[in-house]
């Protein structure tokens, strides 16, 4: 049975990637500060300290994964409809006329579909956190689903 102090550091070391939304960066630098400041005292806290790291960090996998998809997606669909008058314009106003969506249905589709999938990425990752928080203050051990064993 796990001490109660362990049990609260192990949820907290969850509960601080939640500081990324104040903090940019947060989600790395508490979790790492947290889980190397315990993690030779308590397997509890070392388990849950790898977890939230591990978890973050492929999160950021796979943004980065959706973010090299939708990216290059919304400036080639851009970049087509651009007006070479557009650019060498000399006026103040900047109008793009004619925008095909219908051309590029396909690739807008598939940068569209990106972005709804990080939106849906940091929705999971929310309640995650929030469930392994309450996990390890229950004293059980949690494995966060789709997470890539970077620390073992």
């Amino acid at each position: 049975m796990e001490k109660s102090s362990e049990k609260n550091t192990s949820a907290f070391a969850h509960l601080s990637t939640l500081s990324q939304y104040i903090i940019p960066f947060g989600n790395y630098i508490f979790p790492i500060i947290i889980w190397s400041s315990y993690k030779d005292k308590s397997e509890f806290v070392d388990h849950h300290g790898k977890q939230a790291l591990n978890f973050q960090l492929s999160l950021l996998l796979y943004t980065l994964i959706l973010a090299l998809i939708a990216i290059p997606v919304f400036v080639t669909v851009f970049l087509q409809n651009l007006p070479i008058e557009a650019v060498f314009n000399d006026h103040e106003d900047f109008y793009i006329r004619n925008f095909n969506f219908e051309g590029n249905i396909g690739l807008l589709s598939i940068g569209a579909t990106a972005v709804v999938l990080f939106g849906l990425l940091k929705f999971v990752e929310f309640f995650l956190v929030i469930y392994a928080s309450i996990k390890a203050s229950n004293g059980e051990l949690y494995k966060y689903p789709l997470t890539i064993p970077f620390i073992k």
